[in-house]
């Protein structure tokens, strides 16, 4: 990719299902660039689409007609192994509802996420000990996710996410289940990480409008088109 060459490139893209009888057309017609270093929130109600969005902008899912490239390959018609590979290497994943395994500590759910890495056991646990420090979460390392508040819970994930030091990570409503005080420390947390160092592209859909002042720029997603 060259420095000009955005991180996403999405022309003309769509995602259809079929629902039963009917035909339901989730992603309509899409185009929209994303380059390295952006803080990009995807807004809207519910069923608008921007959920399906960021499967495709994940490699989860493909559309059913256009063309998505990441840094200038085309994704589109990627097979599952190629897609597999993507996801592991550069992607990180943080859901609504932290998707924590309930019986394994805050250590241990991020250390389960280097083992595709084949890395030693010792170097995966010192790994996500230094994750789970960097989101401030150091006294924390064995409790199991029933002893944490739901913002401590959404920490280890985002730690988690990034096990593979990702260039991107893509989160799907992350505050949902927050309370105000724990949102806020959430997306401060994803906002540093979008402008350390080395600074990881942050791609959040939100039905909550406070969470668009966070971002480096807010995309408004309805009936699943992007509207201005």
């Amino acid at each position: 990719m060259s420095d000009s060459e955005p991180l996403y490139d999405l022309i003309n893209v769509e995602r259809k299902f079929k629902l039963r009888s009917n035909e339901v057309v989730a992603v309509k017609d899409v185009s929209l660039q994303i380059s390295s270093g952006e803080f990009v929130i995807l807004e809207g109600p519910s069923g608008s689409g921007k959920s399906t969005l960021l499967q495709l902008l994940g490699a989860l899912d493909l559309p059913t007609k256009g063309t998505i490239n990441f840094k200038g390959e085309t994704l589109s018609n990627a097979n599952d192994r190629k897609r597999t590979k993507l996801r592991s290497e550069s992607i990180g994943f943080i859901f609504q509802h932290f998707n924590l395994i309930p019986t394994l500590s805050s250590l241990d759910n991020v250390a389960i996420a280097l083992v595709p890495a084949k890395i030693k056991k010792q170097e995966r646990s010192e790994t996500a000990k230094k994750l789970l420090e960097s989101v401030g979460l150091a006294h924390r390392l064995t409790h199991l996710p029933s002893k944490l508040s739901g913002g401590e819970q959404q920490r280890v994930a985002i730690a988690r996410a990034l096990a593979n030091d990702p260039e991107v990570i893509i989160a799907d409503e992350p505050t949902g289940n927050l309370d105000s005080e724990s949102s806020a420390q959430v997306l401060e947390l994803l906002r540093e990480l979008q402008t350390n160092e080395k600074p990881v592209t942050i791609i959040v859909a939100t039905h909550d409008k406070e969470v668009s002042a966070y971002g480096t720029r807010s995309l408004r997603v309805k009936d699943g088109s992007l509207v201005s």
